[in-house]
């Protein structure tokens, strides 16, 4: 069995992956998560990768590295420094090497679901916070119980917008094996712009789930099946 890598997306930590985690280790794998440095104003994407780098440097080859949302911009990074066996984007958003993602948004604005930036504030030092809870609940985690979505509301996060700006420094995306998890309900990555862009520019497998951005908590034993069978 193989070791999943699961990498947060923006405003959460890796107490994200809690319902995810024990449902991979049943099937025989091994997990690692980390914490990104998201609420620090000055951290880019090549910082993110460089946290993810070092959670994986006692680990062999025989990796998935799992991106959430934001985070399908660390992972191609990571993958840059070290070897990887696959890439998951997880209803993520994909790097376009040479272009930020300030500049990928203004190009294609159909990337993100229009209404979720009603829900964010700039705080003192410049992150962009949740001001209400019932917006990020929508966003997030429509289709969670209660209490999940709850316990999820409670533990985000600031995100600093220091990485949106960042050109992506890679002259090409990595050749590593790649899978692209659509959920058919997401409420802020398309998911049509989602199945054009697996297909057309990573080049990937697409796999799909219904519900909404967060399917590692309201659908962790079927998303678990998606990354067995790449495991």
């Amino acid at each position: 069995m193989g070791t999943f890598a699961l990498v947060h997306g923006a405003w959460h930590d890796s107490s994200s992956w809690y319902l995810l985690a024990p449902e991979l280790e049943a099937r025989g794998h091994e997990v690692i998560s980390m914490d990104l440095p998201c609420d620090d104003p000055t951290a880019t994407f090549a910082d993110y990768a460089e946290v993810v780098a070092k959670a994986l440097e006692h680990h062999g080859d025989d990796l998935v590295l799992v991106g959430h949302s934001l985070a399908g911009h660390t992972i191609p990074l990571v993958a840059s420094r070290r070897p990887v066996r696959a890439l998951v984007y997880l209803c993520a958003l994909v790097a376009v090497p040479g272009r930020s993602f300030v500049d990928q948004l203004q190009d294609e604005p159909s990337m993100l679901i229009p209404g979720y930036e009603r829900g964010l504030v700039i705080d003192p030092e410049g992150r962009r916070v949740w001001a209400g809870r019932e917006l990020a609940r929508q966003t997030f985690y429509d289709d969670c119980s209660p209490e999940v979505a709850n316990r999820a509301l409670e533990r985000l996060r600031p995100q600093s917008a220091s990485p949106y700006v960042e050109t992506c420094a890679l002259a090409a995306l990595p050749a590593t094996p790649a899978t692209y998890v659509v959920c058919a309900e997401d409420r802020l990555v398309d998911p049509e712009w989602s199945r054009r862009v697996a297909r057309q520019h990573l080049r990937a497998e697409v796999a799909e789930l219904t519900g909404g951005h967060s399917p590692f908590l309201s659908r962790p034993a079927e998303l678990a099946e998606i990354l067995h069978a790449l495991g």
